[in-house]
């Protein structure tokens, strides 16, 4: 509540406007800030999502105090504070109050772009694909996801004295893949059809549910503050049965979601009755007890075989273009990047911890390029090269852990720093190893289980 002081001394309507400027001028520099990097990194073909994190970054705690969310403690800029004193006649010193009690607004827009943006990662999940190459891609994303989480939770506790649970988050945020990056690099060479390809397309669907059912775990643990063996047990089996019920009901709900879509005849009838059923997953997922955010992907799993899919995905992806770009922002707003500064000596630890996570994120994607079990002859580099992107996956890991005060700065560096260098790294290295390499005509598989090079978590 305002001061009473300050509710005598200022008219209502000054106050409203001041708050309605501040809003305003926030989502005018995620955008705008958002948007110029994004443009520049498309034009390196690199995924847009980093140039959102960076705008962050930039306007944010660790730039120039444009964008602070409270939990930060960062002072918010004069210049911000003088601009909307000016406009709307309310003393400057109170515009930082003003500032951190509307900010929940701007906090609940950057929920409902991660909730939209896991609706559609399960959305787009490519189930016949996974079938089309099930044990290869099976074995290549428990091996991708176990080696990174085991290293790296056990390298953190061992080598770093990390406690137990943020070490474990820091483990559980290296197990995700971004099929998209490599999906589009795939596509770029002519290897999106090849076996290769698809184990890599396969393993991704299956890093994402089970990174996630680990990071829904990670979090639901640290609202309870322990580390007992029934409750992570649990959890476990409560996250698990909840995603087997969703992919059953992917088969089984998706006829009955039809009809009822089919009997509404009002404009935006798809949409609506998707975020019903997004809404639905999330609510059956806290009262569980799990995290929501594996109620939303669960809702997009449970819609990716309606007929209505790609209606409900050409509907959703604006909705996920607006609203996720607030979630990213403030995930790199959040962000206290001094905490790495190299000329600090006291800040040199979270860099070796940020090398150390790089290592083991490389090392454990790229080992479970060798998991290919099959007679048939595998480029296991370019399978391993291409599960090596976290991208916005990782970022939405990143952005949970930071939401729930999970993480210590240093260590929401390091992990941000892993993020985006295997993110830039992956297409690289791709490159690199496809080039002048095109795939023989025996290797390529049915088209019937090709994705769209730009599609994918």
């Amino acid at each position: 509540m305002l001061f009473p002081a300050l509710l005598s001394e200022i008219s209502s309507h000054d106050l409203e406007a001041a708050e309605s400027l501040i809003g305003v001028l926030r989502f005018i520099l995620i955008f705008v800030g958002a948007r110029m990097l994004a443009e520049i990194l498309v034009r390196f073909e690199l995924p847009t999502i980093l140039g959102e994190l960076l705008a962050g970054v930039i306007i944010g705690a660790s730039g120039l105090h444009l964008l602070v969310p409270p939990e930060t403690g960062v002072q918010l800029s004069a210049a911000f504070s003088d601009v909307v004193s000016a406009l709307a006649h309310v003393p400057a010193d109170e515009i930082p109050n003003l500032y951190e009690e509307s900010f929940g607004a701007l906090q609940s827009v950057s929920t409902l772009g991660l909730y939209s943006l896991l609706f559609l990662t399960g959305l787009e999940s490519e189930l016949e694909e996974l079938m089309a190459v099930g044990v290869q891609a099976f074995s290549v994303a428990v091996v991708g996801v176990v080696l990174p989480f085991v290293l790296g939770t056990l390298g953190l506790m061992a080598i770093f004295h990390v406690d137990a649970i943020p070490a474990i988050f820091a483990g559980a945020s290296m197990t995700a893949t971004s099929i998209g990056i490599t999906a589009s690099v795939f596509g770029e060479l002519g290897y999106l059809r090849t076996r290769e390809g698809q184990i890599v397309i396969g393993a991704a669907v299956l890093d994402d549910i089970l990174g996630i059912v680990i990071l829904a775990v990670v979090v639901s643990l640290a609202a309870g503050g322990s580390l007992a063996i029934a409750p992570i047990v649990q959890l476990v089996v409560a996250a698990v049965l909840f995603v087997v019920v969703a992919l059953l009901l992917s088969q089984r709900a998706a006829p009955a979601f039809d009809w009822m879509i089919d009997q509404l005849k009002a404009p935006g009838a798809k949409l609506v009755g998707s975020y019903l059923l997004l809404a639905l997953s999330c609510f059956v997922a806290t009262a569980i007890g799990l995290e929501a955010a594996l109620g939303a992907f669960a809702g997009g799993l449970i819609v990716s075989t309606s007929r209505h899919r790609e209606e409900i995905q050409r509907a959703v992806t604006p909705i996920v273009g607006l609203f996720a770009t607030v979630f990213f922002v403030l995930v790199g707003a959040g962000m206290d990047l001094s905490v790495i500064n190299p000329a600090d000596p006291a800040a040199r630890s979270a860099l070796i911890v940020a090398g150390f996570l790089f290592v083991v994120a490389i090392i454990g994607k790229v080992a479970a390029g060798w998991a290919v079990f099959s007679d048939k002859p595998t480029n296991n580099l370019v399978v391993g090269l291409g599960m090596m992107p976290r991208g916005e996956v990782g970022l939405i890991f990143l952005g949970l852990g930071t939401a729930s005060g999970l993480l210590d700065p240093g260590l929401e560096a390091a992990i941000l720093l892993m993020v985006i260098g295997t993110t830039f790294l992956a297409p690289v290295l791709l490159r690199v190893v496809l080039k002048d390499k095109p795939p023989e005509d025996g290797d390529v598989v049915s088209e019937e289980f090709v994705a769209d090079p730009m599609s994918g978590s």
